[in-house]
Formats: structure tokens, sequence, C-alpha cells
């Protein structure tokens, strides 16, 4: 009841005084006042007590101990390339050490707000190699590739999913449903387990079923570019939209359900007396501290309205530069470079998310999420890359329909315009198109018969 009075009264003073109170604004939807409590109640009670402090003096001496290890003990190597390499991995350990030690904390704390620093910092060094890579040329961004893994920069065969759509091949008995066997490849994991993170992501089930609806008609319009977006029917919306990601979706809100519905009360793990007890609390250590739902209400104001198309677009476009990227810097699906930016952009977008919806909903937020803002730059700026090394890719036309068709439109309508040109222009004003079409024989059948008279 307290909670419910504290915030009828600030939306009512918000109607009073606040901007937001136009048509374009709304009330927030989840109890930030007590969510902002909660952060501040944050403590350990000495269980955690030795992982939970910066140790900031310990990471200094530990990180002058390798350097002072590779100044002094380490021999000389005389291969520049080799020891170019090997700076580069000291300089970017060195600052994603540093980053983790000092970065302030975001909205995750489980398992550890070091995880979740580790994580922004990487999102950093990421968006640092999209900007050297643009003042690259494609030619120089492939080499450079192959210094990661001497597989990497060789042209890829990319894979047709269209062709024979049949579900059944009655000429092959011996196989007759091999279409659907050769379907089933890595994307089918990849699409089901996808989803189910995704959702619990977005934490909306329309707003998942909008984005990958609107994900598989982009792979239509776009399956020109891309071979790979060259589907059957049966695959885009039985295998894609409707039993993978379909079934993510479920499994992601059936997720949802259970941690809104779970009662977060945490005890030290040594003041929980049963065995039982604390492997289920080291358990739930992996697990939210808090919960917040989604409800995005997009059509509750303008302003949210817009908001959430930005929203579905930016989801888009991240999902379609995985698939430019890899076809333009010629790096195999499979391959672990993919997988390892797939994973890191699922907590990257889960921070984003979670900071543009308190941007949205708090009304005391009045400044955009770290996380956020470098998530968009890391999605414009992977863009900018495909834009730039993929030009000849994006700018293929749209195909044009088939010269067997464009004949048969044609003489279509050269009949017609023959019909139009035997009546006067005000019957052809007169008379709708169909009727033409309609009456034609008639037509013929009456100037035949007046020949004859």
């Amino acid at each position: 009841m307290e909670v419910w009075e504290r915030r009828r009264h600030s939306f009512s003073g918000r109607k009073q005084s606040s901007p937001d109170s136009s048509p374009i604004g709304n009330a927030p939807v989840h109890d930030w006042h007590s969510e902002k409590m909660a952060e501040k109640g944050f403590f350990d009670d000495g269980t955690m007590t030795y992982f939970w402090r910066a140790h900031t003096l310990t990471v200094l001496v530990v990180m002058i101990g390798f350097l002072l290890y590779e100044a002094v003990i380490s021999p000389a190597d005389e291969d520049v390339v080799d020891n170019i390499k090997r700076g580069l991995v000291a300089i970017l350990s060195a600052f994603v050490l540093l980053g983790v030690t000092v970065t302030p904390d975001g909205p995750f704390k489980r398992p550890h707000p070091a995880l979740w620093r580790f994580t922004f910092i990487c999102s950093i060094v990421y968006e640092l190699c999209l900007i050297f890579a643009l003042y690259q040329s494609v030619t120089g961004i492939r080499k450079l590739l192959k210094h990661i893994d001497p597989n990497l920069g060789e042209a890829l065969e990319e894979k047709d999913y269209g062709g024979n759509c049949r579900i059944y091949d009655h000429e092959a008995p011996d196989d007759p449903y091999h279409n659907v066997w050769d379907k089933l490849d890595l994307f089918v994991p990849l699409h089901f387990f996808g989803w189910w993170l995704k959702t619990l992501l977005l934490r909306d089930w329309w707003l998942c079923w909008v984005i990958s609806i609107m994900f598989e008609i982009l792979e239509y319009t776009l399956e020109h570019q891309l071979p790979n977006f060259s589907e059957c029917w049966w695959d885009h919306w039985i295998m894609d939209a409707l039993v993978c990601n379909g079934l993510g979706i479920y499994f992601g809100l059936l997720t949802l359900n259970y941690f809104t519905m779970k009662v977060y009360h945490w005890r030290g793990l040594w003041n929980i007396p049963t065995y039982r007890g604390k492997l289920r609390r080291i358990i739930a250590q992996f697990g939210p501290y808090t919960w917040v739902d989604f409800d995005w209400q997009p059509l509750s104001s303008l302003r949210r309205w817009f908001y959430m198309l930005a929203i579905i677009a930016i989801f888009l476009l991240a999902e379609l530069n995985t698939f430019y990227l890899k076809y333009v810097l010629w790096i195999p699906p499979g391959h672990w470079v993919n997988l390892i930016r797939l994973l890191f952009i699922l907590p990257w977008g889960a921070v984003a998310l979670r900071e543009t919806f308190q941007y949205l909903d708090d009304p005391d937020c009045v400044k955009f999420g770290r996380q956020s803002w470098l998530f968009l730059a890391i999605v414009a700026t992977e863009l900018l890359v495909v834009l730039k090394f993929g030009w000849e890719t994006v700018t293929i036309p749209f195909p044009r329909a088939n010269e067997s068709d464009i004949e048969r439109k044609r003489e279509l309508w050269t009949q017609v315009k023959a019909i139009e040109t035997k009546l006067s222009p005000s019957e052809s004003s007169f008379f709708p198109q169909f009727f033409f079409n309609v009456n034609t024989p008639f037509r013929n059948s009456e100037n035949k018969d007046s020949k004859e008279d």
C-alpha cells in the first residue's frame, strides 16, 4: 500500500509540473524508488567479503610483476611480428584489467559486478577495433584476420538453402526427406537458444514476435544480396519462425515467469544451516539479485512508440550485421570469432536494454546509460564497416521480373491500348478497365456481324 501511494503521489505531481504530463508522456511502471533502496541495501554479511573487495593494490602489484618479468627475466626476441603481437596483447590486457578494477558497477550485480565490468570494457575494446578497421582496406583487414587464425581471409562458399523446396522428394526414394535433413545445421540450435536468451533480454512476448517475423521478412527482402538468406518457404516460416524461434520464445517466457514469481530474499552462506540450502544459495549466486519486468507500453505515448520503433530497428540491424560482417570479411559461420561476438553481444544487449527501460520509465533517470550508448556506437560502426567493405554487395539492385512475365504483360497492355483506340475519348473515360476485357468477345462479334451485313 505504501508503494502504491508513493507511485500515485509521484504521478499526480508530475501531471502538474513535469513536461512528461503532455500527450507524449507516461507514468512509470516500475517502482524505481524501492529498486534504488534495494541497491543501497546490497551488503555482504561476511560470507564473501574477500571476493567483494576491489583489491586495487593487489591487481596493481600483479600487473607490475608481469611487466617486471617481461623487462628483466624474459629473453629478448628479435621477431618483430611476434613482438608486436605480444605487445598488443599486453596493452589490451592492461586496459581490461584497469577497467575491471576501477570502472563503476552497472545495473547487474550477479554473479559478480566484476563480470559485468569486464564485458563493458570488452565492448570498448571491440568498438576501438571497429574504428581501426574503418581506416583499413578490405584486403588489409582480411590479412590481419590471418594473424588471429591462418584459416581466415579465404573466400567463402555461402550455402544456398533455397533451390529444391520439396519436403518429400519422390525422386529420391532412398531418402525422400533429404531436403529437410540438409537444413538441420548449426543455425537450428542457434535459433532456438538465441531466441530463448533474446526473450530474457527483451522480456516481452509481442516484441519478440515482431522482431522474429520482421527478420524473416528481411531475409526474404535481402536474399538477392546474401545467398545465405535464400531459404524455402517452410524453412522461413515453419522451421525458423514457428519451431525454433517459437519454442525459444516459449521457454524464454517460462523462464521469465519463474524469475518474476521468485521471492528474492538473500541470506549469507554461513547463516544457512543445511548443506542443501548452502548448495542452492551457491547456485542462486548465478541468478539475478532482483528482477525488473519490462512493461514497454508502446501505445502509452507517442514518445514511447517512437522509442520502441528505434529499439526494433537497432535490434534487427544488429542481427543483419552478424551475417553481413561474416560475408564481407570472409569469416565462416561456425568459426569461434563469430561465436565470441555473439556471446558478447548478449550481455551488452542485456545491460543496454535494462538501462534503456529505466531511461524511459524512471522519471529521475535523465542520463542515457553508458552501455546503451556504447551498444549503439557498436551497431552503427559495424554498419559502416559493412558499407565500406561490402558496398558492391549492399548495392546489388532488386531482381527484375522474368522476361516471360514482362512479355506477357506487354502483350496484355498492347491489347488494352488497341481496344481503347477504337473508343471515343468520352467512352474511354466512362467505361472501367475491366469492361474492356469482359466485353471484348462481344465487341468482336458485333464487328463481325456488321461486316457481314
